[in-house]
């Protein structure tokens, strides 16, 4: 029997991704190990190798094709002694697979022989996004014609907000076009699950379709840029967190003058190589991340994640650093960041930051954490609240280090500040543990020697 090569899960939260590029093609006999193809997802471009030999019998998703679903078959694996013919024809759209009961441990596809060569192999597998809601009938069905369907996505519309006219209420060609001139109104969209990456026919912000939004604009005083997946994931994510995380925010400024006076000594006994450049140079956000750290383990209750009917409080402080890079964010994690001396935090950010932005982050450098830092202070931005992201039980703002006049003793003085935002998740994190953790650490950045206490 022929064995399908299905889509990989690359980690726990992806749904679809990219097939970039083949490395083979019909016909080509490959052995275990084999690079057989490149996968992109949201968050990296990952090469994906064989796990048994034979030989290609036939490629089922075309290079640079994206929205695969995970567990998609993207090719047939022919053994020895059997022919092409014995290739199953391509499939219109692969089915997704059926929820399992949350207490059951995912379990690997027997027809997948495929790997990702991040440790992929042992993450457990994402969950297959559910197919676009449409007309249903029969145990919920969805009835349109693959025409229909690409149609309706490339003019932003939901599936499901079309009345079909075919049979069994079938979505056909004529429905989608009457719905795009407005002949026909649209019905009310089945909503996605907040965690499934959105498409270019989900309803947006307040309930508006792509199709509803690009009425309100003529045609050509716009550019139209399609979302790709990072977008599209971020997107979900933050939605999510906005709509079903109870944030709640506090605000305080800390004085910087003493950690920029240990800043500058630090660097100033840096040595320098042949170059004559310093083999190291910390930077503000450095001593955050060592101080927000250090403040977890302080205030263990708050170094929390929500998790159901239960809460995580977690023994390590790992923390996350928001680092954008063009079309979205990554959020990758210093683990036990609080153990971890000024220098080494700083190496080991930047090189997550440069890998991340180059799409070369493993699922494990980005995934976990109990928290995160978001810093804009490099913008001039003075103070911003940032979103929480999902599982996290808070994230910290950082905002622009500056000269502020202040009065002390009543006398008028100034002084550098920095003012930061804690974003809270109510149900892990409450005000009073919040305000605790802050506090924590409004002392160990106006007094950075006692990081090393």
């Amino acid at each position: 029997m022929p064995i399908d090569i299905t889509m990989p899960a690359l980690s726990p939260t992806m749904e679809e991704g990219k097939l970039a590029k083949w490395h083979v093609k019909e016909g080509d006999s490959v052995s275990s190990g084999d690079v057989i193809a490149e996968i992109e997802t949201d968050k990296a471009t990952m090469e994906v190798e064989a796990v048994d030999e034979g030989k290609i019998g036939k490629i089922m998703v075309a290079e640079g094709t994206e929205g695969v679903k995970v567990n998609a078959v993207i090719a047939v694996l022919l053994q020895e002694g059997e022919s092409a013919d014995a290739a199953a024809a391509p499939k219109a759209e692969p089915k997704a697979e059926a929820p399992k009961p949350a207490a059951e441990a995912p379990k690997a596809d027997a027809g997948t022989v495929t790997r990702a060569n991040a440790e992929t192999q042992t993450a457990p597998a994402a969950k297959a996004a559910p197919a676009p809601a449409a007309t249903k009938s029969e145990g919920g069905k969805v009835f349109a014609s693959p025409l229909a369907r690409r149609l309706a996505k490339e003019a932003g519309i939901e599936v499901s907000a079309i009345s079909g006219s075919g049979p069994k209420g079938r979505v056909v060609k004529s429905d989608v076009e009457a719905a795009k001139s407005g002949k026909t109104p649209l019905k009310a969209a089945t909503s996605a699950p907040a965690s499934a990456p959105a498409t270019g026919g989900a309803a947006l912000a307040g309930g508006m379709t792509k199709a509803q939004v690009l009425a309100l604009y003529q045609e050509g005083s716009y550019e139209l840029v399609p979302n790709d997946g990072m977008r599209k994931v971020v997107a979900a994510r933050l939605t999510e967190s906005k709509q079903t995380v109870p944030h709640f925010y506090l605000t305080l400024d800390c004085k910087i003058d003493a950690l920029l006076a240990a800043r500058e000594q630090i660097n100033a006994q840096a040595p320098k190589g042949k170059d004559g450049k310093p083999a190291y140079k910390l930077s503000v956000n450095d001593f955050v991340m060592k101080a927000w750290a250090v403040a977890l383990q302080r205030v263990p209750m708050a170094n929390a994640t929500w998790a159901g009917d239960s809460i995580l409080y977690h023994k390590r402080s790992d923390v996350a650093v928001a680092v954008a890079v063009p079309g979205g964010l990554f959020t990758p994690v210093v683990k036990s960041c609080d153990t971890k001396t000024l220098r080494e935090i700083s190496e080991e950010v930047k090189d997550l930051a440069t890998r991340a932005r180059n799409k070369k982050l493993a699922p494990h450098e980005y995934q976990g954490g109990a928290t995160s830092v978001s810093n804009l202070g490099m913008f001039g931005i003075k103070e911003f609240a940032a979103v929480i992201n999902p599982p996290h039980g808070t994230i910290l703002a950082v905002g622009v280090g500056e000269e502020r006049v202040y009065a002390d003793a009543r006398q008028v003085k100034i002084a550098n500040f920095m003012t930061v935002t804690l974003s809270c998740d109510h149900r892990s994190v409450d005000g009073a543990l919040g305000a605790e953790l802050l506090g924590v650490f409004k002392g160990l950045i106006e007094n950075p020697v006692m990081m090393l206490a």
